[in-house]
């Protein structure tokens, strides 16, 4: 199995990677608590997990989380399995976005990635005129002048 990064634990703590890091970070937390070790009533994790939470912006401590995952993931195949779905999924999940546009556009564009919510793209607003005679090429009634 493939260490966690540094990198992305340091992003997923400091909340820098949006709401797919803070979903990513919570999926994390809940992993590490429901493996404890057998001998244990709490993940050998648990703590350098919490303390990365309360220094988010520590290397040192991203650095000894990744070596106590690494040490449970050894204790216990089934954390293991479940640690690298979760680095695959985190992995994936929080790509970079890159939006270009080219040629023409007529209307609204929206860009970006993990949008939720309600979402309303609408033509702007153009003003019409109203049908009638005096706006109808095609119509043949005589123009008053």
């Amino acid at each position: 199995m493939e260490p966690i990064a540094v990198e992305l634990l340091l992003k997923l703590a400091a909340g820098t990677a949006g709401a797919a890091g803070q979903q990513a970070w919570q999926s994390l937390r809940a992993l590490v608590m429901r493996h404890p070790a057998e001998d244990r009533n709490e993940s050998p994790a648990a703590a350098d997990l919490e303390a990365l939470a309360e220094e988010p912006d520590s290397a040192e401590r991203a650095r000894a989380l990744t070596a106590a995952l690494q040490i449970q993931a050894v204790q216990d195949p089934d954390f293991a399995q479940a640690l690298e779905s979760w680095r695959q999924a985190a992995e994936s999940g929080l790509g970079d976005v890159h939006n270009e546009i080219s040629g023409g556009v007529t209307g609204p564009v929206l860009m970006g990635r993990d949008f939720s919510g309600v979402i309303n793209v609408s033509d702007p607003v153009v003003e019409h005129t109203s049908p009638g005679p005096e706006n109808d090429p095609d119509d043949d009634w005589p123009q008053e002048s």
